[in-house]
């Protein structure tokens, strides 16, 4: 079951969520796609090639922007009874900074364990003086690979995952950092265009075990009498698949998650993503699925980036994806931080990786591969809203582009693989 933002959803079964249109229509009798088969061999080739179970009973609740986001997260903090464990890569400051922060010091005032991964390099910005208050309050910090301790090695491999448990029975997931950039609803340059995700259900555990993974790393005691290892009953009808994404050498889960879900498509795929800075391969698999007649739509930040060297290093690839038949577009209200793909009416993966090198190859990254119809069909509409917003890039003046705009983009070439 899928529930969207002042909109009650009623109760659905499987099925039903899989089997049924948004418009009413069957797939059986739309153009003869059967998508309940289309979910089912999607998710046994997920779990077969990556190996991690898939899980069902799951309600979700897509979140999109800061004003939706930050309130149902500061809402399930002040309701949280026995643990709130949360982890971001980024912790800058301002309003909304402190809002957390006094949210997670209350909690622990009143006996609630409390604990807050930040990473080293993302929340260096963070406040000291809110820091050292919810250290006072009880909330036990740790910090992910601070830079200064670190060997060269471990200096490039980030934590970049967002995840909030509350009472291991809510979590949530996605692109915010907590910072006044996410505040908002992208009606401006300085209000970013984000999304996240509610979760409740048996995939809760999959984003407890993300943050458990990397707490290990920076602290001794793992669990404590205040774990109470429950078991979800069931809250909804979405089958969620909880990939994690770790820094190593050679092929990884992220890689085989992206590359499963290309090779699949049939119809349609969506990409919405804040850093686009693929290698050769996965330029080709978004190349390939254009000719067999997939149609391939990517949405990018604009005007408005906060990595413009990251944007140099996919711009290389627009002329060879054009020309292919990928459309790409460009939005331009604001910065678009979202981490979101679309599959086929059928499936969708949304959390904190970014179609880029730096996500696949060097980060702690976390993705929710979900299939339910109306999830999707919910995250296809805020796609075709924003497409409402942007600009497309056109093959024949791309590939007359300024001898200058080549030249930057070479020029990023020997640091593509970092970003």
């Amino acid at each position: 079951m899928t529930q969207t933002p002042n909109a009650p959803a009623g109760p659905t079964t499987t099925a039903a969520v899989l089997k049924t249109s948004p418009s009413g229509q069957t797939p059986e009798k739309n153009a003869g796609v059967d998508l309940e088969e289309r979910a089912r061999r999607a998710r046994r080739r997920l779990e077969r090639l990556i190996g991690v179970a898939a899980t069902e009973g799951n309600a979700l609740v897509p979140l999109r922007n800061g004003d939706e986001i930050f309130g149902a997260m500061l809402e399930k903090i002040g309701s949280a009874r026995h643990t709130v464990d949360m982890m971001t890569f980024v912790y800058w400051k301002g309003d909304i900074a402190r809002q957390f922060a006094d949210a997670l010091a209350e909690r622990a005032r009143q006996g609630v364990r409390v604990r807050l991964m930040l990473d080293g390099f993302g929340s260096r910005l963070i406040e000291k003086e809110q820091l050292e208050m919810m250290k006072r309050a009880g909330v036990q910090v740790a910090w992910f690979r601070k830079p200064l301790y670190l060997s060269p090695l471990k200096q490039n491999h980030r934590c970049h995952r967002k995840v909030l448990v509350v009472d291991e029975e809510t979590a949530f997931t996605g692109g915010v950092g907590i910072a006044e950039e996410w505040c908002g609803d992208a009606r401006n340059p300085g209000e970013w265009r984000d999304t996240h995700v509610q979760v409740r259900g048996p995939a809760v555990d999959g984003l407890a075990a993300a943050f458990a993974q990397n707490w290990a790393e920076c602290h001794d005691e793992l669990f404590d009498g205040r774990d109470r290892f429950i078991d979800h009953a069931p809250q909804g009808d979405a089958v969620v698949q909880v990939v994690r994404g770790s820094a190593s050498f050679g092929w990884q889960d992220m890689q085989t998650l992206l590359r499963v879900v290309i090779e699949s498509a049939e119809e349609r795929i969506r990409l919405a993503t804040a850093y686009f800075a693929p290698d050769a391969y996965f330029t080709e698999l978004l190349c390939a699925a254009a000719r067999r007649g997939v149609e391939v739509e990517i949405l990018l930040p604009g005007p408005h980036t906060d990595k413009r060297v990251c944007q140099l290093a996919g711009q290389r690839y627009y002329e060879d994806l054009t020309a292919c038949g990928v459309k790409i577009f460009q939005y331009q209200p604001t910065m678009l931080h979202t981490k979101v793909v679309t599959i086929d009416r059928t499936m969708a993966l949304v959390g904190s990786t970014n179609f880029n090198r730096r996500s696949l190859n060097h980060d702690e990254e976390v993705m929710l591969a979900v299939l339910d119809r109306t999830f999707t069909a919910t995250l296809d509409r805020h796609f075709t809203e924003d497409l409402e917003h942007s600009e497309p890039i056109r093959p024949g003046r791309w590939k007359r582009r300024s001898p200058l705009q080549r030249a930057r983009e070479a020029a990023v070439v020997p640091i593509r693989r970092f970003l």
